[in-house]
């Protein structure tokens, strides 16, 4: 404060309540009125087991979290989305899109963290595969403001992502590094690409930090989760980094 290091915003602190828990993330289609919720989801910030190292983007996701009731997404989005899509309205200028509220979750009770007007990610990775309405009709209906006019349908099946990284990640990292076993992914596992590139002769190279995320379903979490890493131990790149420890405190 006295060397003024953040500018202007070096002369005042704001005092908040500490908040305990387990994050989770709660996401919702919004139109300017209406908010359809979507099933909560839990993400994984630091970069290694137990919730140790750095943050980073997002090591790993499941859904739905355990610890957080689908029981309580009337009360949740009625209670943190709801008031903030009415008071935009008020104020004329209604949002639409999609309206992530995350959450801290303690004995059940929610606090609100932040907002953010996008999906998360890799928040949406294990969301929109359980999607079965069409996303595209999902989303002129937020555009055109008739939401409520659209069934938005969901699997219910728990899912599971791991996130592949480069090694060193979320610091300094080497890229470049060939990816192998992409070829050997069961039928329903999705692989979504984020580092990556094609190279020249046709192989699929590393370009970023956080490289491939692996998402499997499952009738329970823990089918889904052991499909998810079946599947993620045969990528292969140099210095692949992953936790070990996705949705494992549900089981």
């Amino acid at each position: 404060m006295l060397g003024g290091m953040f500018g202007t915003a070096s002369t005042s602190i704001v005092i908040e309540e500490r908040l305990t828990g387990l994050e989770a993330s709660a996401m919702a289609f919004v139109d300017g009125s209406s908010v359809v919720p979507m099933p909560f989801s839990c993400d994984y910030k630091r970069a290694f087991d137990e919730d140790e190292g750095p943050n980073t983007g997002g090591m790993g996701v499941y859904s739905p979290p355990g610890f957080l009731s689908i029981d309580l997404s009337p009360d949740i989005f009625g209670a943190v989305h709801a008031p903030v899509v009415a008071a935009m309205a008020a104020d004329e200028s209604p949002f639409r899109g999609v309206l992530y509220g995350g959450l801290m979750v303690d004995n059940g009770e929610a606090s609100v963290v932040e907002f953010n007007v996008r999906f998360g990610d890799p928040e949406a990775q294990v969301i929109l595969p359980q999607l079965e309405s069409d996303l595209v009709d999902v989303m002129e209906a937020c555009i055109e403001g008739r939401l409520g006019e659209v069934a938005v349908e969901w699997s219910g099946q728990p899912t599971v992502g791991i996130a592949l990284a480069s090694g060193g990640y979320p610091g300094p990292y080497e890229t470049g590094k060939v990816i192998t076993g992409l070829d050997r992914i069961d039928a329903g596992v999705l692989v979504f690409q984020a580092g990556t590139e094609l190279a020249t002769d046709g192989s699929i190279v590393t370009t970023g930090g956080r490289v491939l995320t692996v998402v499997a379903s499952g009738s329970t979490l823990a089918d889904a989760r052991e499909l998810a890493y079946d599947n993620a131990s045969r990528i292969e790149f140099e210095g692949k980094m992953l936790r070990t420890d996705i949705a494992l405190r549900e089981l």
